[in-house]
C-alpha cells in the first residue's frame, strides 16, 4: 500500500474523538481470531473451515506484499505495483512490460520472474517456552539475546529439516510470545497478465493515497511446481454478486510493521533520530533517480520501478514522522502508557516485577542515539537501491556466516534461511551499471554528508576519490553481473579474500564498520530493547488481559470490515464506489492523467457503470497490498491496493470513522479483462 501525508492535524483529532472503541480495528491472528466480537457486530461468525480456507487460500509474495489463489491451476492475483519488480526485470527496450503491459495467450506463453517467492501458510505453533528455555532472570541481557537467536534458528532448521518447509520463527508483542510459521513454498512463479503502468497507477503521485480513485492495480501469476502448473486445494472463487454499502469484508494479508504497542519512548526515538536520517536517505536517492531518469527514455523505464519505491517510502515516512510531530496524538499516546503505569503500580507485586523497564528503555535509546546514524548508513541501508552492492555483501556475509556452526550466524544466513537468499544471491534479473553507478555514487555522497568525510568507513570507501569517481571504479572493476562468478566466490572465503573485484572489495572495506556496529546493536541496545518491550507487553496482558492484537510483522493476518463510504473533512459525502463512467472525465493530454489507448478504444462497448474502485472498513496497513476482499461465502470480491489519506495514522493508530481501505472491484477486473484486455482464457479460468 502506498503512503502520503496531507493535513493530518484534522486526522488526528478525528481519531482522538473515535476513541476508544474503534469497532472494526484489528490486524489479528488467524489463532486467536475474534469470530464472537464479529458476530456481536454483523450477525456472521466465522467458522474454523472458513478461518483455515481464508489461510491457505491467500500467499504472501516475499518482495512486500501479498497475493491470493484464485484458480486450483495455481492462478494468482495480486497488485500491479507488488508485481512490478518482476515486471521490470523481464522488461527490455524492445519488450516494455511496465509501460505496455502484458498478456499470455496461452501458458506456455508465461514469463517465468527470476527471483519471486511465494508463500502458503499451513501451520503455526506457539514455541514461546522452547525460545526461552535456557534463560533465566538473572540471564545478562547480551546473552540472552545470543540464547533467543541460537534457540530460533535451531528451532527453524529442525522444522526445515524435518518437513521440507520454509519455517521462520515469528516475535510477536516484542518478545512476548514467539511462533513458529510453517509455509509452502514457490519459488516458480510466472507472469501471466499485466495492464498498462498508466492505469495500474492512474493518477500517479497527485492521486496516491486518496480516494476516490480509478486504479486496476492488478497483475496475474501462476504458481508452478516441477515445470507444471501447481495443483492447489484452497483458492477464491469469483463473487458473481456486486458488492453493496454495508457488505461485511474478510481481508488475509501480510501488513507491514506497525507501532501501535510501542512505548512513548520508542516514538519519541523515531520522531527524533530515525524517521529524519530515513528520509533524508530516501530524499537523497529519489534526487538522484530523477536525474538519472532525465537521461533518456531508456533511462527512465530502467529507473522507473526503483524511483516509484523510493518515492512510495519517503510518502509513507512523512505521515509517520508528522504523525509523531502531532501533540495531541503524543499526549494521547502518553496518557495511556500513563494508564498502564497506574494500573502496575496499584499491585505492590506488579510494580516490584514491571516498573523499572521504562527506564531500562528509556536509558538504551539514550544510548542508541549517539551511534544510530552510523549504524544506519553503514549496516541498515548502504546496499538500498543497488543491486551489485547488495549482492557483494551477501557474498561476503555468505562465505563467512555458512562456515559457522548454524546458531552462530547471523539469523538471515541459518541454514533454514539459505534456500530463499540463494535464490535472491543467484537471480538473473538483469543489472543496469550506469544506474548502478549514479545509485552508489548518492550513497558515498550521502555517507560523507551524515558521517563526515573523516569517519573512517568514508575514507576507506573513498579512498581519495570523489563519490562518483570512487562509484565508477568500483563498478567498472566487478563482474558480479555474472552469476556464475557470484556462485564461485560465495563457496570459496578464500578467493572473496583474494579477489580484486571492486565490489567485492568496497564490501569487504565496509563489512568490519558495518559488523562492528551491528554487534553493538545487538548487545546494547536490541538485546534490552527485547526484554524490556516483551515485559511491558506481558505488564498490558496483566493489567487489561490478553485479547488484544500484536503489532503487525508482514506475517500472516486477518482483518474484517464493512464496505462503508464516508464524509471528507470538509463534510462531503463520499461514495463507497466508483465508476467507469466517472474515470473517463479525469483524462488528459498530460502524466499521470494519461488514459491508455486500449481504454479509449473500448469505452464505448463497456458498462460505464461498473464499479472500478471501492472503499471498506478494514484495518489494513503496508504488506496488505494484493490482499483479497472476500465476502461471507469466502468469494473474491475485490483487491486492497491503498488507503485513504484518513488512514494515514494507521501505524500508530486506528479509527474507522474516516480511515478507508481501498480496492479495486472484482466486477470493474472483470469488466477489463473481457472487453479492454480480451483474456477470454483468464476469464474462463476464473469462472466466467
Amino acid at each position: 500500500m502506498r503512503f502520503k501525508f496531507q493535513d493530518l492535524a484534522f486526522l488526528v483529532l478525528f481519531w482522538l474523538f473515535a476513541r476508544p472503541a474503534p469497532a472494526d480495528e484489528g490486524m489479528w491472528l488467524f489463532n486467536n481470531f475474534p469470530s464472537a466480537q464479529v458476530e456481536s457486530r454483523y450477525g456472521f461468525k466465522p467458522a474454523s473451515e472458513f478461518l483455515d480456507h481464508l489461510r491457505l487460500s491467500a500467499v504472501r509474495f516475499n518482495n512486500g506484499g501479498t497475493g491470493s489463489f484464485v484458480s486450483p491451476n495455481g492462478l494468482l492475483i495480486t497488485n500491479h505495483h507488488v508485481g512490478a519488480d518482476c515486471i521490470q526485470k523481464l522488461s527490455t527496450s524492445r519488450a516494455d512490460y511496465m509501460k505496455n503491459g502484458f498478456l499470455a495467450a496461452s501458458q506456455s506463453e508465461e514469463r517465468r520472474c527470476p527471483d519471486l517467492e511465494v508463500n502458503v501458510l499451513l501451520k503455526v505453533d506457539d514455541v514461546t517456552s522452547k525460545v526461552n528455555a535456557d534463560i533465566t532472570p538473572q540471564t545478562p541481557a547480551a546473552q540472552a539475546n545470543q540464547k533467543r537467536k541460537a534457540a530460533m534458528t535451531n528451532i527453524e532448521n529442525a522444522c526445515t529439516s524435518s518437513t521440507g518447509n520454509r519455517c521462520d520463527v515469528v516475535t510477536l508483542y516484542a518478545g512476548g510470545q514467539y511462533h513458529l510459521y510453517q509455509y509452502k513454498k514457490y519459488t516458480d512463479i510466472r507472469l501471466v497478465m499485466a495492464p498498462e503502468f498508466a492505469i495500474a497507477f492512474f493518477g500517479g503521485d497527485p492521486e496516491n493515497f486518496t480516494y476516490p480513485r480509478y486504479n486496476l492495480d492488478i497483475t496475474f501469476f501462476r504458481a508452478y511446481e516441477d515445470d507444471r502448473p501447481a495443483k492447489v486445494e484452497h483458492w477464491f472463487k469469483w463473487s458473481k454478486t456486486p458488492i453493496r454499502e454495508g457488505d461485511l469484508t474478510f481481508v488475509p494479508g501480510n501488513p507491514g510493521s506497525t507501532g501501535r504497542l510501542m512505548t512513548v519512548t520508542e516514538l519519541e526515538f523515531s520522531r527524533d533520530i530515525s524517521y529524519p536520517i530515513v528520509l533524508r536517505r530516501l530524499t537523497s536517492q529519489i534526487q538522484v533517480l530523477e536525474k538519472f531518469s532525465a537521461r533518456g527514455e531508456e533511462q527512465a523505464r530502467i529507473a522507473r520501478e526503483s524511483l516509484f519505491g523510493q518515492q512510495n517510502s519517503h510518502k509513507a515516512y512523512t505521515g509517520f514522522l508528522a504523525g509523531l510531530h502531532d501533540p495531541e496524538l503524543m499526549n494521547q499516546k502518553r496518557a495511556e502508557e500513563r494508564k498502564l503505569k497506574d494500573a502496575i503500580a496499584k499491585d505492590p507485586a506488579q510494580a516490584e516485577k514491571f516498573g523499572r523497564f521504562w527506564d531500562e528503555l528509556a536509558t538504551t535509546y539514550r544510548n542508541f542515539h549517539s551511534f544510530y546514524a552510523p549504524f544506519f548508513v553503514l549496516e541498515r541501508s548502504p546496499t538500498r537501491g543497488s543491486d551489485l552492492f547488495e549482492i557483494a555483501r551477501k557474498i561476503i556475509r555468505y562465505s563467512e556466516e555458512t562456515r559457522k556452526p548454524n546458531d552462530q550466524r547471523l539469523r538471515e544466513f541459518a541454514d533454514s534461511a539459505l534456500p530463499s537468499l540463494e535464490q535472491e544471491l543467484y537471480s538473473t534479473a538483469p543489472i543496469h551499471p550506469e544506474m548502478e553507478i549514479a545509485v552508489i555514487a548518492n550513497y558515498f555522497a550521502f555517507a560523507q554528508h551524515e558521517l563526515g568525510a573523516g569517519h573512517p568507513a568514508v575514507s576507506a570507501m573513498l579512498d581519495g576519490r570523489t563519490p562518483e569517481a570512487a562509484a565508477r571504479h568500483y563498478v567498472s572493476t566487478s563482474k558480479l553481473t555474472d552469476v556464475k562468478e557470484r556462485k564461485r566466490l560465495a563457496n570459496d572465503p578464500a578467493a572473496v579474500k583474494a579477489s580484486e573485484d571492486g565490489m567485492i572489495r568496497l564490501a569487504l572495506t565496509l563489512d568490519p564498520f558495518a559488523r562492528e556496529l551491528r554487534k553493538r546493536y545487538e548487545d546494547q541496545v536490541e538485546s534490552v530493547v527485547n526484554r524490556a518491550a516483551s515485559q511491558i507487553a506481558l505488564a498490558r496482558f496483566a493489567a487489561f488481559g490478553g485479547s488484544e492484537y500484536p503489532d503487525a510483522t508482514f506475517t500472516m493476518r486477518l482483518a474484517y470490515g464493512a464496505v462503508r463510504g464516508y464524509q471528507d473533512n470538509k463534510g462531503r459525502k463520499v461514495s463507497y464506489t466508483t465508476t467507469f463512467e466517472g474515470f473517463y472525465p479525469k483524462g488528459t493530454n498530460s502524466e499521470p492523467f494519461i488514459i491508455p489507448p486500449s481504454w479509449l478504444k473500448a469505452k464505448p462497448s463497456l458498462r460505464l457503470s461498473t464499479p472500478f474502485n471501492f472503499v471498506t472498513t478494514n484495518d489494513t496497513h503496508g504488506g496488505n497490498s494484493g490482499s483479497a476482499t472476500l465476502n461471507t461465502r469466502g468469494e473474491f470480491v475485490g483487491i486492497v491496493f491503498d488507503g485513504n489519506i484518513e488512514s494515514l495514522p494507521n501505524r500508530f493508530v486506528y479509527t474507522d470513522r474516516r480511515s478507508r481501505s481501498v480496492h479495486v472491484s472484482a466486477e470493474g477486473i472483470v469488466e477489463a479483462l473481457r472487453k479492454i484486455y480480451h483474456a477470454d482464457g483468464l476469464l474462463g479460468e476464473l469462472g466466467f
